[in-house]
């Protein structure tokens, strides 16, 4: 293995930013989200470091929950798309899991399943997202259908804010008001705080809360750094420059011939591409940094390799490790020069660079 591209991931930092969720979630259980492959970090690295960190986890399906059972994590498990058919259900029960259901589909199958529980459900319900949940003005009879259930103890109900991370959020308070009432009208406890309601809605963080993107060390906010919300860096992604050419005033770098220099430039070849999961949208826009000093992509990603300006960092060699981002570049705001966010940049890294656990 001499290619050098690498993905370095720091438990520490991840154990880190878990500490100051469970600091702001105060007398609430914090449940981490670990779904999506530990939002890329590794599902079994991200739980084995945080089991006893906090008080449960999270996944959107049941082939992750699984995979922590096997692992030996015996903390609550919330199967947050819940079961899509009874065998589901089935497997849910013997795994011990707490499942969300989002429709009225989804109490059908229950029923169909044949389980004999008690298995712990949590009803979601749509309180102005639009995406899945029971609607508010059907919630009272499948919240009474659940607690007639012979199989189930309904553990409460939950939501998701639309809006939660935005500066001129006007949802989230309407949102937490409908699914308080609910909760309130059938003295059932409430869930709603994601990342951002974690640190802006207090009032939102109910019986427990669902940590997500901050664990990971970024910001939920757009115009907020990491650093000034008390949390880690938790990856590094880094390649190594294999070849440095120098282009003239006027010649172009790189497929389409997308970039064309204005000056006589150093143009580095950096081993990383579309292929390892760096975006292609990266091109002629996003920040990278070498010997600690910030230049930027040109030209288009291509499948294996990038093309980055070195003009101004006279020193840079062949061999230098260069920073897609991690301590000096941070990955939201690659995510923003991409017009993405930083989950999907975390998620779409493939298994080819080398994995470090510092």
């Amino acid at each position: 293995m001499t290619r050098g591209t690498q993905l370095d991931i720091r438990p520490a930092a991840i154990v880190h930013n878990a500490r100051r969720a469970c600091e702001l979630a105060g007398a609430s259980a914090v449940y981490a989200m670990v779904k999506a492959n530990g939002y890329g970090h590794g599902l079994q690295l991200v739980a084995d470091t945080l089991r006893e960190h906090v008080d449960g986890f999270g996944v959107a399906v049941i082939e992750e929950a699984v995979a922590l059972r096997e692992q030996g994590i015996d903390a609550p498990i919330m199967l947050l798309e819940g079961c899509f058919d009874e065998g589901e259900w089935r497997l849910a029960e013997q795994l011990q899991l707490e499942v969300i259901i989002h429709s009225r589909h989804q109490l059908d199958s229950l029923n169909a399943s044949g389980i004999t529980g008690p298995l712990a459900v949590w009803l979601k319900v749509d309180t102005g997202m639009h995406r899945v949940g029971v609607p508010c003005d059907h919630a009272d009879e499948i919240i009474e259908a659940l607690q007639r259930h012979p199989a189930c103890h309904l553990a409460g109900v939950m939501t998701h804010f639309a809006c939660a991370d935005m500066a001129d959020d006007s949802m989230s308070v309407l949102q937490l008001q409908r699914l308080r009432d609910l909760a309130e009208s059938f003295q059932l406890p409430l869930t709603a705080a994601n990342s951002a309601a974690l640190y802006r809605y207090t009032d939102s963080h109910g019986a427990r809360v669902r940590p997500g993107i901050m664990l990971y060390g970024s910001s939920p906010f757009p115009d907020r750094r990491v650093e000034e919300l008390g949390l880690q860096v938790t990856q590094v992604l880094s390649a190594p420059l294999i070849a440095i050419n120098h282009v003239p005033a006027g010649e172009s770098v790189g497929y389409g011939a997308s970039w064309r220099a204005t000056r006589d430039s150093r143009i580095g070849v950096v081993a990383i591409g579309y292929g390892d999961g760096y975006p292609r949208h990266a091109a002629n826009v996003a920040p990278v940094a070498v010997r600690g000093q910030r230049t930027q992509v040109v030209g288009r990603v291509s499948m294996d390799m990038i093309t980055i300006d070195l003009t101004d960092i006279a020193d840079a060699v062949i061999g230098d490790r260069v920073e897609l981002w991690g301590d000096t570049i941070s990955v939201d705001e690659v995510a923003q020069a991409c017009g993405t966010i930083s989950y999907e940049l975390f998620c779409q890294i493939t298994a080819r660079p080398a994995r470090h656990i510092e």
